[in-house]
């Protein structure tokens, strides 16, 4: 077994254990996601989205909402936690130091992006959101604060990620017609969606 094989199933192992019940098909729906964007993607962004929220899979290590007063720096935080925790286990695992480095970095930036691969990343993130996470979301936080979170959500997604969750559908016509809302809210146009 090669670094990258025993990075990812170190990867998967620990995200697992995570107490949050999304947490395992997330990541994985997030990798297959990149996959779809872009099926020809490097191993450090197929590592990066399998391991982007690794950190609330590390109890003792997860930094928490309720510590920050703003939402995006809680979110940068999140980033740079999750990268810290997945520099450890790829060292661990002997994966080479430039491509550790890679993917440390794209997970950083994974909740912002700002280049090709982060921003892939921050689709492929946002669309499983709304795919996988979505109805668990709702069932612990209600809809007004699930509105909320997806608006966040939604204007971070590109243009042609915007696409994919337009098409996404549930079987809870509630979260369907929750969905139905926050692209209203959002209009057809990045970053436009009312607060």
């Amino acid at each position: 077994m090669d670094s990258i094989d025993r990075a990812k199933g170190r990867i998967r192992s620990v995200i697992s254990g995570s107490l949050v019940p999304e947490d395992p098909v997330h990541s994985e729906n997030t990798l297959i996601w990149l996959l779809k964007l872009k099926p020809d993607a490097h191993q450090a962004l197929q590592l990066a989205a399998l391991g982007h929220d690794i950190e609330r899979a590390v109890e003792e290590q997860r930094v928490r909402k309720t510590d920050f007063a703003d939402f995006d720096e809680f979110k940068k935080a999140h980033a740079a936690n999750s990268a810290a925790i997945l520099a450890e286990i790829l060292r661990e695992c002997r994966v080479d130091e430039s491509l550790e480095e890679e993917i440390c970095r794209i997970v950083r930036l994974h909740e912002t992006g700002g280049d090709e691969m982060s921003d892939l990343l921050n689709d492929a993130d946002a669309i499983s959101y709304f795919d996988v996470n979505l109805p668990y979301y709702h069932a612990r936080h209600g809809p007004e604060e699930t509105v909320r979170r997806s608006v966040w959500g939604y204007r971070r997604l590109s243009a042609s990620a915007r696409k994919e969750v337009d098409k996404i559908r549930f079987e809870d016509d509630d979260l369907n017609a929750l969905l139905v809302e926050v692209i209203a809210m959002c209009g057809p146009m990045v970053g436009d969606c009312e607060p």
